[in-house]
C-alpha cells in the first residue's frame, strides 16, 4: 500500500505541519473540517503545500520523519521549488 507525505499551512510562509497518509484526499478533507490533527485545527492549517507520493507507506513514514527533523527554512525552500505560488494542491490529488 503507497502512501504520502504533505506539507499544511494557512498563508504563504506561515505555519506549517508535516504529515503522512495512506488517503491523502481524505486526510486533507479531515483537516479542513477541523477533525484532523489538534495543532492544524489550532492555527487553521487548510491549504495543501505539499505533496509527495511513495510507493510503500513505510517509505512516507521515513520521509515524514526526515521532513520533520529539517529546519524550517528548508521546509519553505522544497515548497518553493515545486510549488512557488503556494497554491493549494488539494484538486491536484485523488
Amino acid at each position: 500500500m503507497g502512501g504520502w507525505t504533505y506539507i499544511m499551512t494557512n498563508k504563504p510562509c506561515g505555519v506549517l505541519y508535516t504529515g503522512v497518509a495512506a488517503n491523502l484526499a481524505q486526510r486533507v478533507d479531515q483537516h479542513r473540517r477541523d477533525a484532523g490533527s489538534a495543532f492544524c485545527r489550532k492555527y487553521g492549517l487548510k491549504t495543501l503545500v505539499l505533496a509527495e507520493p511513495h510507493d510503500r507507506i513505510e517509505d512516507a513514514i521515513r520521509r515524514e520523519k526526515m521532513l520533520k527533523a529539517w529546519k524550517r527554512d528548508w521546509k519553505i525552500e522544497l515548497i518553493e521549488r515545486t510549488n512557488p505560488g503556494w497554491r493549494d494542491l488539494r484538486d491536484d490529488i485523488r
